[in-house]
């Protein structure tokens, strides 16, 4: 009789527990997309840069010397 209580005792505590950890993460998905729709809806996205004319061009001694120091290090890494 005594343990027959106890089981259902735990039973309940468990489902009790259980449910309040769902409804918990139900109410923080809720939340989460409800905060994501305002920012989508309110916030205007940021402008994308323009790059530089100059900028995309890399340099042409800076390559060679990049060039060298690859070589250099396979080189020596090789041997």
């Amino acid at each position: 009789m005594v343990q027959e209580n106890l089981i259902e005792q735990g039973l309940e505590l468990m489902l009790f527990g259980m449910g309040t950890v769902v409804i918990f993460l139900s109410a923080l998905v809720l939340a989460t997309n409800l905060m994501s729709a305002l920012v989508q809806r309110f916030v205007p996205p940021p402008p994308e840069p323009t790059p530089e004319v100059g900028a995309s061009l890399p340099d042409t001694q800076l390559l060679a010397v990049i060039s060298a120091a690859v070589h250099q290090h396979r080189s020596r890494r090789n041997s």
